[in-house]
This record gives C-alpha cells, structure tokens and sequence, in this order.
C-alpha cells in the first residue's frame, strides 16, 4: 500500500500522454528507487521549466526565453516561415531538421463542432507578422485532417494578396508504406499529386 504522496504522484503522472496508471506506477518505483540520480534530477528539471516558462511574443513556440530560441537563432532563414497548428507539431519538424527557416503557431485549428474560430487562433498575427515584410514563402503544414485542411485553405485566403508564396506539405504515399494498409484519402491525395519518373 503506497502513502498518500506516492499516490499522488502516481496519478499525477498517470494523466501524462501515453502513461496509463501501470506505466506510472512503473516510473514511480524507479523514481524513488533512483532517487538521486532520477528523482533529485528531475524535481530540479521541472521547477526550472515552472520558473521560466513563457510563450514566445513572436511565434507562439514554449520555452524559457522571449523571443524563443527559434526566433533567435541567427542561422534560420527568416524569409522562410512554416505555420503548425500546435507547439507540438513544431517540436516534430524541428526535430527532423528539415526545415531552416522560422515558424508561426496557430494553436488550434478551426472547428466549427468545438466552436474554434479564426479569432481564437493567432491567425491575424500571422497576417501582421507576414505582412510586415521579409517573408518570402509560408509553408502551410496543417494536419491532414479536415479541420486541419479547412485551416489551411482559410489561411490561405488571408495571405493572398500579400505577395508571398505560400506553399503546403505534401500528402500522399508514406516511406515503406504498403497500398494494401493505406485509407482511401490517402491514396486519393497521392494519385492527384503524382508528377513525372524522374
């Protein structure tokens, strides 16, 4: 039988994405069986991120600085912006090292069932942000949902005219992917977008 704190923070870590309750109690364990080396560490980590979390003022990214990293690494391309709808999604094309320019998180995406307008995103922040020059091309990499692509094509709409590109992510055929295993949608999108055999 665990005491009231260990409880506590079995279940505090049990409602973390892709722990379940055996998942934490199993972190939990090995927490304060490593209490110095796992647990001290970790306190630490987290009361540092509390401190100092801020939402980047320019971007919308999490971090510990404003103007975020991101936005202030001299070596990104800043006429080149990629808009993601979360925090997350930016993290993943950051991580992959694809893209060297700057970003722009929406926070959300449009939904009409969850009552997500275009005034609860920063979208007319990413127009002022566009529109006050030095951007060259927009990459539009929505989730390829309908929400997601309903997003996209509104955004679109508020950047005509301002004398950008804007482009979006390729859909289609995953790496290794096996046409017996793909949904309909995705085969549709990836037959429409075929080009040439280079």
């Amino acid at each position: 039988m665990a005491s009231p704190a260990i409880d506590a923070l079995t279940h505090a870590l049990a409602r973390l994405p892709g722990l379940g309750p055996r998942s934490a109690r199993r972190a939990v364990l090995h927490l304060i069986k490593k209490r110095e080396t796992a647990l001290a560490p970790l306190i630490a980590a987290l009361q540092a991120v509390e401190r100092g979390l801020v939402v980047c003022g320019v971007c919308g990214n999490i971090d510990t600085q404003d103007p975020c990293a991101v936005c202030t690494d001299p070596r990104r391309d800043p006429a080149s912006l990629c808009v993601v709808e979360e925090v997350a999604d930016l993290w993943a094309l950051d991580r992959a090292r694809l893209f060297s320019g700057r970003y722009h998180v929406l926070g959300g995406k449009l939904s009409a069932l969850d009552g997500v307008r275009p005034e609860d995103l920063s979208i007319p922040a990413l127009v002022a942000r566009v529109a006050g020059g030095g951007i060259a091309e927009v990459v539009l990499a929505m989730n390829a949902t309908l929400e997601g692509q309903t997003t996209m094509h509104y955004v679109a709409d508020q950047l005509a005219g301002l004398g950008v590109r804007v482009t979006q992510l390729a859909h289609g055929l995953p790496v290794g992917g096996e046409l017996d295993y793909l949904d309909e949608g995705t085969l549709a999108l990836a037959l429409r977008a075929r080009r040439p055999v280079s």
